[in-house]
């Protein structure tokens, strides 16, 4: 068995691999796979025409990105210890893999890890997507040290450190090759959006630990596959938000949460309404909908630990809007 692969997926991103790949090819120790969720446009062809030394998985048509890798994943099972879950907008450092790999050595009950992820269009700041660490508040709603909500932070060193965490970003995701099978990956009816917190959900449930280390830095561009303030993403997230807690929680928690949620959502779902945005208010009103239309598809994970989150904030909603904690150190 090899030690590690680096594992990118790809739709309809021949401008992401020309602009990005070549950084991680340049930077990377491991090898390297795109997975190509049936695209339309040259991506196959420019990946063996300038990329010789990437190795290609097809498959037959787009199953998203829980299904795509969990797809194309099956196909190197065995053949690494460990994956490296690659954005196709994100730029490598020097040295990246091999610091992630490293990480693993601290703890060999970590199963998946991030580095730090910074913009790809000002690498000043953190990124959206994952930052310096992702944690859920008791609604689970997600958050990150660098990031909360839509208010970002300037990278000044403050997490150049190694730390436990309660999701990895999906954006780069490095994890034990055996765990990603034991735990049947990513949760394909998620299709896109929040699958990675629901994996890192499930390890945790089953006894494993996820992790950040800052010394790893990465740059994401973000929105490449899906406007990150589109109804689309609004509509998945709530959907999947739903369903994770759905899977995670006992029926009576589950109750509870649900119920905290349905309301502050349907109170955004109006004022969404009223601001002439009725799009992004039918997006949630259907994420509902959808949820219990289909919650009989999720299987929940009853019997497992119990889900301790480790972030600083009971309710994120409540810390940003109200209290007005804008930055991780203030919570």
């Amino acid at each position: 068995m090899q030690n590690c692969a680096i594992v990118i997926l790809n739709y309809n991103g021949e401008e992401m691999l020309k602009r990005f790949l070549p950084s991680v090819i340049k930077f990377s120790q491991s090898d390297v796979w795109v997975i190509d969720n049936a695209s339309q446009d040259q991506s196959r062809a420019i990946l063996e025409k300038n990329f010789p030394q990437v190795q290609l998985i097809s498959l037959a048509e787009n199953f998203g990105y829980a299904g795509g890798y969990n797809w194309g994943l099956e196909q190197l099972r065995g053949k690494y210890e460990f994956f490296i879950l690659l954005n196709s907008d994100v730029e490598v450092s020097e040295g990246w893999d091999s610091k992630l790999l490293e990480a693993f050595q601290r703890d060999e009950k970590i199963a998946a890890l991030q580095p730090k992820i910074l913009s790809a269009q000002n690498p000043k700041v953190f990124d959206y997507a994952g930052a310096g660490g992702g944690f859920l508040d008791t609604l689970y709603y997600p958050y990150c040290r660098g990031r909360i909500w839509n208010v970002i932070e300037e990278d000044k060193g403050q997490y150049d450190d190694f730390c436990l965490v309660d999701w990895a970003s999906g954006a780069c995701l490095a994890i034990r090759s055996a765990c990603f099978f034991e735990h049947e990956g990513f949760d394909a009816h998620f299709f896109a959006h929040m699958e990675e917190i629901d994996l890192c959900v499930r390890m945790q449930q089953a006894g494993w630990k996820i992790a950040y280390t800052g010394d790893s830095v990465v740059y994401h561009l973000g929105g490449a596959t899906l406007d990150r303030s589109s109804p689309k993403k609004l509509y998945l997230n709530i959907k999947n938000s739903i369903s994770l807690i759905y899977k995670a929680e006992s029926t009576f928690n589950f109750a509870v949460i649900f119920i905290l949620k349905f309301v502050v959502e349907m109170l955004a779902a109006l004022a969404y309404t009223l601001i002439g945005k009725k799009e992004y208010g039918k997006a949630i009103l259907q994420g509902y909908k959808d949820f219990f239309q289909s919650k009989e598809q999720f299987l929940k994970t009853e019997g497992y630990k119990k889900f301790r989150k480790k972030g600083p904030s009971f309710w994120i909603y409540w810390d940003f809007w109200v209290t007005r904690k804008k930055t991780f150190d203030r919570l």
